[in-house]
């Protein structure tokens, strides 16, 4: 992510955010894993309390991309756990943002990988395989299509139709 940092986005770039190319999610995530920093293409998902996809989406290769899952704000047990977080780590993704709860905490911060998530629980998810992948989906309030970039740091999260240049 270099110096670009999302704060200084919403500075530069008023106009887009003001006409929504640029959205800000609430703050409402906990910051997991090494990588505080991360941005990169989303890739979308959607399923509730079943994580079966999330693992089938995060064995493909990352490429940089991120995983956001909206899990539909559940609190109710964990979408993503250590075994997870180390297959996105091996797998190239640079980070995942869950509207949900995460497990296995000291394992996930182990993991060169950027996690926001909205808690932890330490209840596994069913494993039915119901959700639906690379559709928009909504996060508290604010819309999400695949293929838009995130760009999250210490100050928050950023929802980009397209990627930002310094």
């Amino acid at each position: 992510m270099g110096s670009l940092a999302t704060a200084e986005v919403c500075d530069t770039n008023a106009s887009l955010v003001a006409v929504g190319d640029i959205r800000v999610l609430p703050p409402i995530f906990k910051t997991y894993g090494q990588s505080r920093a991360f941005s990169g293409p989303i890739v979308t998902l959607k399923v509730f309390e079943d994580n079966v996809l999330v693992r089938e989406l995060l064995e493909t290769k990352g490429e940089g991309r991120i995983l956001v899952i909206d899990g539909g704000g559940s609190m109710r047990c964990a979408l993503v756990g250590g075994n997870l977080g180390q297959l996105a780590q091996n797998m190239g993704w640079k980070g995942i943002v869950v509207n949900g709860c995460i497990r296995d905490v000291d394992e996930i911060n182990g993991c060169d990988v950027g996690v926001r998530a909205l808690a932890s629980h330490p209840q596994k998810s069913y494993k039915r395989g119901i959700g639906e992948k690379h559709v928009p989906i909504n996060i508290a309030g604010t819309l999400i299509h695949d293929g838009e970039w995130l760009y999250a740091d210490s100050d928050g999260i950023l929802i980009s139709k397209g990627e930002l240049s310094l």
